[in-house]
């Protein structure tokens, strides 16, 4: 029986160090889980500086959207279209080429867009050569 001895003390010590080592890890988390709901209760002023600007302007964007939503904008009534290359203008333009005017002048006496003037040009010409 001597001989059983030491392997079932061994086995012991080492059921009794893990038993110890287990219920000190439970006593730990248990800390552990108190600590961090104690940190959850107190209030975090740093938190609340940082975000009281935040808050501010949500408060005052919100009061802005309450404020629209009670007098709507009116968009500005659109203006009059501006008009387009006319009868008249067009053969006024090429009055003013065949009294050999440039087309930047043209552009500025009839108030069109020098694009325009060029583009009626060029088509007038295409136009003669076919005829």
């Amino acid at each position: 029986m001597n001989f059983l001895i030491l392997p079932i003390s061994l086995m012991c010590g080492l059921v009794l160090g893990a038993t110890a080592i287990s219920v000190f890890l439970g006593y730990r988390a248990h800390r552990l889980v108190a600590e961090m709901s104690e940190r959850m209760q107190r209030p975090k002023p740093r938190e609340d500086d940082q975000l009281r600007p935040l808050r501010e302007s949500v408060e005052a964007l919100a009061i802005q959207v309450r404020d629209l939503q009670h007098h709507p904008h009116v968009p500005a009534p659109p203006g009059m279209p501006k008009a387009g290359f006319n009868l008249s203008k067009r053969s006024q333009a090429l009055r003013m080429h065949r009294r050999g005017e440039a087309p930047e002048k043209i552009a500025v006496a009839l108030e069109l867009p020098r694009q325009e003037v060029d583009l009626l040009l060029k088509v007038h010409r295409i136009v003669i050569q076919n005829v």
